[in-house]
């Protein structure tokens, strides 16, 4: 059975990490073009730091017993931010392969104390993940996120995971992209305060046209494409309402990596300093959103989140010693 059917199978969520950007940045004080981990995946320093980041929730994993998806660092990874961030686009999927390298090796050294590792392959929007800006096509998006996509598959990654979705053709196009290369593929929405998309779709309809788009109604969990929904890049209180309703979509939300900050995205970018809120009433929400979650399959955080969020969620859902 392969890493990623097992987290499907999983009778517990899954735990993966944090913010991660805003801890390196923030919190650890490094800096990068364009908030691109990706691009100190060679700084040594980096390394180490982001060593010690990703011990630290695998840690929290083999104390709850359960599976862990550790992500690449590759969420600005596209050629398309190739420029932007110092390198050609051979130097940004060079990149790529070297991060999944990097992942793949945390992976090796905890596999006696954390067996179930899925290695995620990060895909992030090509633009703003706040503001869609120009929206692509979904035929441009699958031209605009293929390389990349195509290149973490040959690294050796088990899935692929579209973050800070925008919007629902960016969706499509990289969900399209992990189906040419055999790869399930998981897709996570931004909404803001209303619990919306930042282009105004509902995370039902955003849902609805996804799976319609793809060809979801595959027969098997695991076979669905996208395999699964998460939110993500909004406190619990601006979503909550939206999937406390029972509707029939809901059983396709399988992750959450909510942010630790009840400010809007307007208001993040704007702020000097990380809110980083307040991580037991975190973890206390997390409890009842997964109530209402029949098919979750893996929590974290977003921005602001770290270490303490995570444990305090999983504190609530495996019943860690706080």
């Amino acid at each position: 059975m392969s890493q990623f059917d097992r987290l499907m199978e999983a009778k517990r969520p899954y735990l993966t990490d944090g913010g991660l950007e805003t801890w390196l940045f923030f919190q650890q004080g490094f800096t990068a073009p364009e908030f691109a981990a990706i691009a100190l995946i060679e700084d040594e320093a980096a390394r180490a730091a982001l060593r010690r980041y990703f011990d630290g929730f695998l840690e929290l994993a083999q104390t709850a017993g359960t599976g862990f998806v550790l992500d690449t660092v590759t969420w600005r990874g596209s050629p398309v931010w190739a420029e932007a961030i110092g390198q050609t686009e051979e130097g940004a999927l060079a990149l790529n392969r070297e991060a999944a390298a990097f992942t793949g090796a945390i992976r090796d050294e905890w596999r006696d104390r954390v067996p179930d590792v899925v290695i995620n392959g990060v895909i992030g929007p090509a633009g703003d993940g706040y503001a869609p800006g120009r929206v692509p096509t979904a035929d441009e998006a699958l031209a605009l996120h293929r390389a990349q996509v195509s290149e973490l598959a040959r690294a050796g990654v088990d899935m692929i995971s579209a973050i800070t979705m925008t919007n629902v053709a960016e969706a499509i196009g990289i969900a399209r992209a992990a189906q040419e290369v055999g790869l399930p593929v998981a897709i996570s929405f931004t909404v803001e305060t209303d619990g919306s998309l930042p282009t105004g779709d509902t995370l039902a309809d955003a849902i609805a046209a996804t799976d319609a788009a793809t060809g979801a109604a595959m027969q098997g969990a695991s076979a669905y494409c996208p395999a699964y929904y998460m939110v993500n890049c909004a406190h619990p209180d601006h979503f909550r309402a939206v999937i406390a309703t029972g509707a029939a979509w809901i059983v396709r939300l399988g992750g959450l990596r909510a942010n630790a900050s009840r400010m809007s995205h307007a208001e993040l970018d704007n702020a000097k300093d990380l809110d980083d809120g307040d991580p037991v009433e975190f973890g206390e929400l997390h409890r009842a959103l997964a109530a209402t979650l029949p098919n979750l399959r893996v929590v974290g955080g977003c921005c602001g989140t770290d270490h303490r969020h995570v444990a305090c969620v999983s504190h609530e859902l495996h019943g860690v010693p706080g």
